[in-house]
């Protein structure tokens, strides 16, 4: 990834994976509305926590556009997530965490934590996720945070 940074910022605190969407039924004056099958209808909503972290992403995305539009093409996604090093290890053992010589394989999930990052930067950073053609990730242990770059890919 040669190409210019088009965007960069920091979500300070610990890393949020995104979760997995809920179900619950509809309700109406505390009884479930039934359907046209005589089934429950079904309605999903993102956890709350999930909910918060994806806004704390898009704070950080809108305050670093500075009120530029969004990516309009291709664009290449840098995050890099930093996890907090365990208190209880000894001293030897968070020294060599800190230079990463132990890597964290404990959730969250790389994955679903990009899965966070994308869908907070949604319609801030680039018009669609589908427009990140490129991504590169990691995951270490340090101060916790996450640290976002986005290129144009064009």
């Amino acid at each position: 990834m040669d190409t210019a940074i088009v965007i960069a910022f920091t979500i300070p605190g610990e890393p949020v994976a995104k979760g997995r969407a809920r179900s619950t039924p509809l309700m109406r004056n505390g009884w479930p509305v039934i359907g046209k099958g005589g089934r429950p209808v079904v309605t999903q909503y993102t956890p709350e926590k999930t909910a918060r972290y994806e806004n704390l992403v898009r704070l950080a995305a809108q305050q670093a556009m500075a009120g530029r539009d969004p990516e309009q093409g291709a664009v290449e996604l840098t995050v890099r997530a930093f996890l907090p090093i365990p208190a209880s290890w000894s001293m030897r053992k968070q020294r060599a965490a800190a230079l990463g010589e132990i890597k964290p394989t404990k959730k969250p999930d790389l994955d679903n934590l990009l899965k966070a990052i994308k869908d907070g930067a949604n319609g801030v950073t680039w018009r669609d996720d589908a427009q990140v053609v490129d991504v590169r990730s990691s995951k270490r242990y340090g101060t916790p945070r996450v640290e976002v770059e986005i290129r144009s890919a064009a």
